[in-house]
């Protein structure tokens, strides 16, 4: 008998609620090993739009948004 046939035979026995969660077992585990897609880079992103945001400008907006942040 191979897992495949053990399987079914043992899922057949299992009430429809019982079934359901080896299902949504099953669709966990092929979600869990399918590998994942690399993730796009955004360096560049904004490369043809000429814009440069430098540390001081990154600062001078943080000092703005939280500049008056009750503590």
């Amino acid at each position: 008998m191979t897992i495949e046939q053990a399987v079914l035979e043992n899922l057949r026995e299992l009430q429809p609620e019982q079934q359901q969660e080896v299902l949504n077992f099953v669709q966990f585990l092929k979600q869990k090993s399918t590998p994942k897609q690399p993730q796009r880079s955004l360096y560049g992103l904004w490369s043809d739009l000429d814009i440069e945001i430098t540390a001081l400008d990154i600062a001078e907006v943080r000092e703005e948004m939280w500049g008056n942040f009750p503590l």
